[in-house]
């Protein structure tokens, strides 16, 4: 029963949301891709605010019914059966009575199963659409025949893309580079590569400053950008796209950058936060995938601290007959990262395997069934200058660890993933 509301509830709305966009007629940004696609929409949203009336998706709405619960403009409303008809109401009344909508709707489009994004594009049809990043092993891969056939369920998309649409194509990613001479729409591209049409350069995390700073390069213009509150390449890549983006409908870099003064990143995606006993927390805990581990761990092996470096991992999840191997890839990576590692779950007990592997001792190795109990010996281990990555897939619920050894927890409500009332009941 409760398998059949929802499809009712999913249907009704993609057709309000088929009616809303052909009575408004907004240009849609869409965002796909295995890693980065929230903090790409949040960026392309913090540059075309600026100069124009932009929605963008609520958090990481980016499935069937995420979709167009964005384009409605209304919110999850989880498992409330009357909450969901308030929506439907509310979809209608925007259909037919005339509301102040907005010129530009930034959409996060993702793929949990085969068939999601091929659906979705039966009824989406976008101006522009940005590609961030598709790895060898990537997300959800459990449920495709092959990592070749999550590309292609991603590439619907790119084939929605309306004629005169313009493409944004990560440059370093060759799979996403390809799409380039597969379609004739016009490509913007961007990357660290030499050939990237937005290019990044002189890129620093600060553990003083805690931000990153590089600059942007493209069309003879050069400017500095700073990101606060986190470190890595992991939000240079979606501000490259976001100036791509911008400067496909005129607006210039130094106006950009200006705006980018302001950014703040998306909760659980590397944020920099205080920690206990004057220690530096890395939260990364929204959710993990290889790539996205391997990226993560390469910040915290590259910072100068005083301290010891923390890698506490959680499970990465639903990577099929690709689990053990990646987990014991990651395991071997973290012991050229880390003085310390602590693991959560069942998978995550191959990544000690691979870090015994390249050399970490075991006495430096800690394993746990769960976060709560991570959290709390993690918090007897800190000291001051220490340094702690946290990440793992989204069952792990890594948050419970950021927020027990977090300075200050009384603002994990702001800071944290995963802090609404229906995530405390899970």
């Amino acid at each position: 029963m409760k398998e059949l509301f929802k499809k009712i509830v999913v249907v009704i709305l993609q057709w309000e949301a088929t009616l809303v966009l052909k009575k408004y007629k907004p240009k849609v940004i869409a965002v796909t891709g295995s890693v980065g696609k929230t903090s790409t929409k949040d960026a392309i949203f913090t540059v075309m605010s600026t100069s124009f009336f932009v929605r963008k998706s609520e958090k990481s709405f980016n499935s069937e019914i995420g979709v167009p619960l964005t384009i409605l403009g209304c919110s999850n409303a989880w498992n409330n059966p009357i909450l969901w008809t308030k929506n439907i109401i509310e979809g209608f009344m925007l259909i037919v009575l005339k509301n102040h909508y907005p010129k530009w709707l930034i959409l996060e489009v993702g793929a949990d199963r085969p068939g999601d994004i091929e659906n979705i594009t039966t009824w989406l049809k976008p101006d522009i659409v940005v590609v961030t990043s598709l790895p060898d092993v990537p997300v959800h891969v459990e449920y495709f025949d092959s990592p070749e056939d999550v590309i292609k369920e991603k590439e619907y998309l790119v084939k929605a893309l309306k004629p005169d649409g313009v493409l944004v194509l990560n440059y370093d990613d060759e799979r996403v580079r390809a799409f380039k001479q597969t379609y004739r729409h016009t490509a913007v591209t961007f990357g660290f590569e030499l050939g990237s049409i937005f290019r990044a350069s002189h890129d620093n995390s600060s553990i003083r400053n805690k931000h990153v700073s590089f600059r942007i390069d493209s069309g003879g213009s050069s400017v500095p950008v700073i990101i606060k509150g986190t470190f890595g390449r992991q939000h240079i890549y979606p501000a490259l796209a976001a100036f791509a983006v911008g400067s496909s409908q005129g607006l210039d870099i130094a106006s950009m950058a200006g705006s980018y003064e302001h950014h703040i990143t998306p909760p659980g995606r590397m944020k920099v936060i205080d920690g206990i006993k004057k220690s530096i927390i890395i939260d990364d805990s929204y959710n993990a995938s290889p790539l996205a581990m391997k990226e993560a761990l390469t910040v915290l092996g590259d910072l100068s601290v005083s301290g010891r470096k923390f890698a506490i991992l959680g499970d990465m999840m639903e990577l099929g007959t690709y689990s053990v191997e990646e987990h014991r890839k990651i395991g071997v990576q973290v012991a050229e990262s880390a003085d310390r590692l602590f693991t959560i779950g069942i998978r995550a007990r191959g990544i000690a395997e691979g870090a015994e592997k390249g050399g970490m001792e075991k006495r430096n190795m800690f394993h746990f069934e769960d976060s709560i109990k991570a959290g709390y010996e993690l918090s007897q281990m800190l000291e001051r200058g220490d340094v702690a990555l946290i990440k793992g897939s989204q069952s792990i619920r890594a948050e419970r660890i950021v927020k027990e050894v977090m300075a200050h927890p009384e603002q994990a409500s702001g800071l944290l993933v995963r802090q609404d009332k229906e995530w405390f009941n899970r």
